[in-house]
């Protein structure tokens, strides 16, 4: 029995087949980075901006849609595939830029849908034109990274935007039928079990349709790997993430599509928590909690 929806299952419903993400960086940076809002980024972001595994695509879309296959070979050998413009903020630019890289993306007949990582403060209406004209090509995702909703944390991670700027996106999206994904992170500094799980109900009541729940990675050249290692804050431990992410899992709604439950960062680069290196042995341990638990998502969420 599944204890949670899956983005596996969700996307065999929708597409009547596997489907994998290739991760593509489009060459974009973001308002807390170039002085717009802010400098340095987010604090846990390393320079990448989150997509350490994403391909360029400066040379030619087809080219760097076959080299993020090239990535998934070793692993995947049949299905479809999503473009997904992951690293910083994928509408922070020009709307000819946009139009450009998303269609050239869609025209390719492999790919099957497109997602884009972005900001709710980078989604001004001809954006949300492109995106909604787009969406009626192949669908389209939309991934917003709230992470929090409390902002003394948001302030302390450098986000730069407010949480009313994520209500007003998500209204705007969902007015145009976009299907949206929010991101949280769980094991933020200052941050307890349970404002972690306040934060999922939060985004399981705001009516977007998928959620990623990520670990804090401790990433080395980073403002956070600063403060970990002059000892500001503690990351969590295996048995720690998964309590909390059971809880989590309990407060979203049985419909919402679960697109990730932990995530890894880059080996090279990571401090902590070490335990998050092994990514199967991690995804192993929860999925034997939740069936250990008797865990169903939806289980205590309350609709407003």
């Amino acid at each position: 029995m599944e204890h949670y929806y899956s983005l596996n299952r969700y996307l065999k419903e929708t597409f009547g087949c596997k489907v994998y993400k290739l991760a593509l960086d489009g060459g974009f940076t973001c308002p807390n980075r170039d002085g717009t809002k802010g400098t340095g980024g987010c604090i846990f972001c390393s320079d990448s901006g989150s997509g350490d595994f994403s391909v360029p695509v400066g040379g030619g879309m087809d080219t760097a849609i076959e080299k993020a296959k090239q990535v998934l070979a070793r692993k995947h050998t049949e299905g479809r595939y999503i473009a997904y413009f992951q690293n910083h903020t994928n509408t922070y630019g020009p709307v000819e830029k946009l139009d450009g890289l998303f269609r050239s993306a869609l025209r390719h007949p492999e790919i099957a849908a497109l997602s884009v990582g972005t900001r709710p403060d980078c989604l001004p209406p001809e954006v949300l034109d492109l995106l909604e004209e787009l969406n009626d090509i192949k669908p389209v995702f939309v991934e917003l990274g709230l992470q929090t909703i409390h902002e003394d944390t948001a302030r302390l991670i450098n986000r730069c935007y407010s949480l009313k700027e994520y209500d007003d996106a998500v209204r705007r999206l969902q007015e145009r039928r976009l299907n949206t994904v929010v991101h949280m992170i769980l094991g933020l500094p200052g941050e307890d079990g349970d404002r972690m799980v306040r934060t999922a109900e939060y985004i399981g009541r705001s009516g977007v349709q998928g959620i990623k729940f990520q670990l804090l990675h401790v990433l080395d050249h980073t403002p956070l790997a600063r403060m970990y290692r002059e000892g500001a804050f503690e990351v969590l431990s295996l048995e720690e993430y998964t309590r909390i992410l059971e809880e989590c899992l309990m407060r979203i709604p049985p419909d919402m599509v679960v697109h990730r439950i932990t995530g890894d960062g880059a080996k090279k680069d990571l401090l902590a928590p070490l335990w998050s290196g092994n990514k199967k042995a991690v995804l192993n341990h929860i999925n034997s909690c939740l069936e250990r638990d008797g865990i169903r998502q939806g289980a205590r969420f309350i609709p407003e």
